[in-house]
């Protein structure tokens, strides 16, 4: 049992990947681009300026900034509405609350999205700490947003919760340890390739049962059995 645990938010907490990849895409879309979204799965979680680097690297920083820009508000006035809480989430952090577990929220997503989340999600109560996209320059996996929720947090050594390889990153890079969860659309290989310990089913940590994936979950390690 770790003393405090950091959770990401989008695709961990609230089932808003695709609404999210789907918003990218359509922004790409206005800027000409066009971009399957199988290939935008691969970086979900990533910060928004490095995938575009990654999907479009002849753009320059005006337009992609222009399009990042035109997704907040695709995903703010199209999708937002649509997103909703993983089941269990409460529970989750009741139960690690009791148990004498400090929690923060480390996400890149800034004020607005993160305010309507938290109302989907009624968790406040047990929240020390949040880390978000307003705290800092640079998305997931810089690990300053998990550092920033770190200190606020007050611990050293807490466990960081997370669906995606960038997370698990983001965790490494502020010297924390790592599970993830199998709600945010990467296969159990994609986590494993982020070092993970793949829980597989039967043997999923009790704690992060939560989510349309209650099939396994993964944890930081070296292996995966």
């Amino acid at each position: 049992m770790f003393s405090g645990y950091i959770f990401d938010v989008e695709g961990t907490l609230v089932d808003s990947v695709p609404q999210n990849l789907r918003s990218l895409q359509e922004a790409l879309e206005e800027a000409g681009i066009d971009v399957p979204y199988e290939a935008l799965q691969l970086y979900s979680g990533l910060d928004g300026n490095q995938t575009l680097q990654i999907i479009a690297p002849d753009l320059d920083d005006a337009l992609r900034a222009q399009i990042l820009h035109g997704q907040a508000q695709i995903y703010e006035s199209k999708y937002l509405h649509t997103v909703k809480a993983f089941r269990g989430v409460r529970d989750v952090f009741e139960t690690l609350t009791r148990r004498g577990g400090k929690l923060a929220l480390a996400t890149d997503c800034k004020g607005p999205e993160l305010k309507h989340y938290l109302s989907l999600l009624g968790i406040d109560e047990f929240i020390g700490a949040t880390a978000c996209g307003d705290d800092v320059e640079h998305g997931k996996p810089d690990p300053r947003i998990v550092g920033v929720a770190l200190r606020k947090l007050g611990l050293t050594g807490p466990e960081a919760v997370g669906d995606t390889p960038y997370d698990a990153e983001a965790a490494s890079g502020a010297g924390t340890a790592a599970a993830g969860v199998l709600t945010g659309g990467f296969s159990v290989e994609a986590l494993r390739g982020a070092r993970l310990l793949c829980r597989r089913e039967g043997s999923i940590p009790a704690p992060y049962r939560f989510g349309k994936h209650d099939a396994a979950s993964v944890r930081s390690g070296p292996n995966c059995h």
